[in-house]
């Protein structure tokens, strides 16, 4: 995939003015639907519950994702472009233990 184009560097460029949450809130409500919105959110959710070492069975539970996409999580998170590793760590440096402890 080609992440040079002048629709994504525009897009990349627009997510980049926001300044914080409800600014991107409501940017996203905008840009997105609401499913849209709540997959990427568990998508996110997935990758953070990986990146703990959280069995998949648990994440597919907790999240509703399917296997297949927590795999694909797993495997851009681990070979990926590094993006979701980048996240992380500044989440981390910033803000220790983002995800849910209680996983029963």
């Amino acid at each position: 995939m080609n992440l040079n184009t002048l629709q994504i560097n525009s897009l990349v460029e627009a997510l980049l003015t926001l300044k914080n949450q409800a600014e991107m809130k409501k940017f996203l409500r905008d840009l997105l639907t609401e499913a849209e919105i709540n997959e990427f959110a568990r998508r996110w959710q997935a990758a953070q519950m990986l990146d703990q070492k959280v069995p998949y069975s648990i994440i597919i539970k907790k999240t509703g994702l399917s296997s297949t996409t927590v795999a694909r999580i797993s495997k851009w998170l681990n070979n990926g472009a590094g993006g979701y590793r980048l996240v992380l760590n500044t989440l981390h440096h910033h803000r220790p233990a983002l995800v849910e402890k209680d996983l029963s």
